[in-house]
């Protein structure tokens, strides 16, 4: 089948019908749930209105994806292929192409409730890193990092769709030589490029790594905007705070797990040996390309392939204490970062803490955030024939203290 389709896309348009992510979007008076296909979005309520598509009324009056997502992976799959007959066959234009609405033309929203959030720290070369840092002269990761996907749980009441304004965060700092605390906006502001994953399927108790992918609906960009100063002095001992919760942006496109068939891959091989639960019979991992840009200048170029955790791993180790998982709940990747100091996915680790700053394409240069800062991530994932799957960008700008 043409990735193009009668919408006469590029072959290798990385929104073409082989990747379809969904969305939620409001023009004027309307407002609803849409999936896109090139530069253009299918309006999805207006579709299953007329019968072109049948969701069982998911789509109908629903500003989020959260009612289609909670129907289950036949549901999805079946949807997901009627959806590209739609946008394939020629004898189905002059019924779908009155429903597309240019992307210019609307405004994007978050594509479904957040229910719960929670962010692992899953990368190797990232832990690494920072345990070097934190920690010199000492093992740079801890005793329990290799035997479990070390996370904390954040606060979906701040996870913001790409675009919306990052104000900068106050809080308690205290740098190593001062005697006591001050209260203040944060003076290493920081990002962190992940993945996220949106769980569709509930459950009712734990998720076996291997059922990863009949509860997990899609996959999003995410920055999980960091207050270095406020995070260093709150996190002992219980964990990051006030330092991460003040804002999360995640990218307004869920590209399906069916699209990422041809970017799955095996994650890298875990030493010590798992436990049982996290032993999989699968590849779970994902070949996912990012890319940071600082105002412009591209700093950084992020390998999701190497993360040492999977994301299925991580699903099954949330939800191994009895914990369900809810139609809604966001879990990230936590910072992805590569072995070269160009493929972190933390400014902390692409400066080393300030010592050695980027250079921008303006001349000027930068250790942590600065207010009117833009940051962009990318992503982009191998697809069939040789296409690559777009995932959109995650970008937000820092504004100044109130």
């Amino acid at each position: 089948m043409s990735a193009a389709g009668w919408l006469e896309l590029a072959h290798d348009d990385p929104f073409g019908v082989h990747n379809l992510p969904y969305c939620a979007f409001g023009q004027e008076r309307l407002r609803g749930t849409g999936v896109r296909i090139g530069d253009r979005i299918l309006n999805l309520a207006a579709a299953e209105e007329r019968g072109l598509v049948d969701a069982g009324g998911a789509f109908l009056g629903q500003g989020t994806l959260n009612r289609f997502m909670s129907a289950g992976r036949p549901a999805w799959a079946r949807v997901r292929e009627r959806l590209t007959e739609l946008l394939s066959a020629g004898r189905h234009r002059d019924a779908v192409e009155p429903l597309l609405l240019p992307i210019a033309q609307v405004r994007l929203g978050l594509p479904f409730e957040v229910a719960d959030y929670v962010d692992f720290y899953s990368s190797q070369e990232h832990a690494t890193n920072l345990g070097r840092l934190f920690r010199p002269g000492g093992e740079p990761l801890l005793p329990n990092w290799k035997h479990l996907p070390v996370g904390y749980h954040g606060r979906a009441g701040t996870v913001v769709v790409s675009g919306t304004y990052i104000p900068r965060p106050h809080g308690q700092r205290k740098a190593p030589d001062e005697a006591a605390p001050t209260f203040g906006p944060s003076q290493r502001l920081d990002i962190e490029a992940e993945v996220g994953f949106v769980v569709g399927a509930p459950s009712d108790g734990p998720v076996a790594v291997d059922d990863f992918r009949a509860h997990v609906f899609g996959a999003v960009l995410v920055n999980d905007w960091s207050a270095r100063d406020l995070q260093a002095w709150e996190y002992q001992p219980l964990g990051p705070f006030l330092g991460k919760s003040f804002r999360t942006s995640i990218s307004p496109w869920v590209v399906p797990l069916d699209a990422l068939d041809a970017a799955r891959a095996a994650g890298p091989a875990q030493e010590p040996e798992v436990l049982p639960y996290l032993r999989a019979a699968e590849h779970h991992g994902y070949d996912i390309d990012l890319e940071v840009r600082w105002n412009g200048t591209v700093v950084s170029r992020p390998p999701f392939a190497g993360l040492y955790w999977t994301p299925a791993q991580q699903l099954a180790h949330m939800t191994v204490n009895g914990a369900w998982a809810r139609t809604g709940d966001l879990y990230a990747s936590g910072t992805v970062s590569g072995p070269d100091p160009d493929q972190t996915g933390s400014f902390i680790e692409r400066t080393w803490n300030g010592a050695r700053p980027v250079r921008l394409d303006d001349g000027t240069t930068r250790a942590f955030l600065l207010d009117g800062d833009t940051v962009t991530i990318t992503g982009t994932a191998p697809g069939p024939d040789g296409v690559r799957v777009g995932f959109g960008e995650v970008t937000g700008t820092i504004t100044k203290p109130e």
